[in-house]
């Protein structure tokens, strides 16, 4: 298994992976993935099996701010994906850690993430890699007619 940095040629597997990990409609996403790789202060970083097909990525980015975070702007992880057959192997941590030395390459001092409440495995990946909780928060909406 190799980490790199994400190729055109690996736009149908990152949709896929995507797709599985957002809940929203596929073009929604696609739109989404345009926009991040578009931007000059992200990246994404791929997971690649020994046949060439991916099973895992990591966008990861810069925001002015962060929760818990002390330096601005921050490295930040947009999203994390492995695939379900590739899981528990290491291959989250090691995007991780791309996504963590491309900070570290931008000069920034820290990186942060989210996960759902109930996204445990998340919290694992997350604690197992180093990373610290530093917040929980319960987000409320109400539609204005």
């Amino acid at each position: 298994m190799t980490i790199r940095v994400y190729q055109d040629a690996d736009w149908n597997d990152w949709l896929r992976m995507s797709v599985a990990l957002f809940p929203y409609p596929p073009d929604e996403v696609a739109a989404g993935m345009r926009a991040h790789h578009a931007r000059e202060d992200a990246e994404v970083f791929v997971a690649e099996r020994e046949d060439g097909t991916l099973c895992g990525f990591v966008e990861v980015g810069e925001r002015s701010y962060a929760d818990g975070c002390e330096s601005t702007p921050v490295a930040y992880i947009e999203a994390l994906y492995v695939d379900p057959d590739m899981r528990r192997r290491g291959i989250a941590r090691s995007l991780l850690a791309a996504a963590e030395a491309w900070g570290l390459s931008r000069g920034r001092s820290e990186i942060a993430s989210d996960a759902l409440l109930d996204n445990d495995a998340s919290h694992a990946v997350h604690t197992n890699a180093g990373y610290e909780e530093t917040d929980r928060v319960v987000q409320f909406r109400k539609r204005l007619r």
